[in-house]
């Protein structure tokens, strides 16, 4: 793996929990974990808007997390060598031997 594969790697985990968080304290009409974290009005200590706030950012996460994932197969696909080539590779090899005796 080259430095770039690892950056992209660690950046992609970071995402995902950020994510996984940002999904979790959202409430949906005062519901799930968003009371959690904030008692009965998760809303009312960064004001009224601060759904549409933490859903913004979501969207801004959501995105990066698709990029990063796509950027991540693209460097990480080898052109040199895939496992079928090599079992190709390796039953043409075991032919070859067979009729050389």
């Amino acid at each position: 793996m080259s430095i770039l594969s690892v950056i992209l790697l660690v950046l992609f985990l970071i995402v995902c929990v950020v994510l996984i968080f940002l999904v979790s304290i959202q409430s949906d009409d005062d519901s799930g974990m968003g009371n959690f974290f904030g008692g009965t009005d998760s809303n009312s200590a960064f004001g009224g808007q601060t759904n549409k706030v933490i859903s913004k950012i979501t969207m801004v996460v959501a995105i990066a997390f698709a990029v990063l994932a796509l950027s991540l197969a693209i460097f990480n696909t080898s052109s040199e060598s895939s496992l079928g080539d090599v079992a190709a590779a390796e039953q043409n090899s075991a032919v070859s031997s067979t009729n050389a005796d």
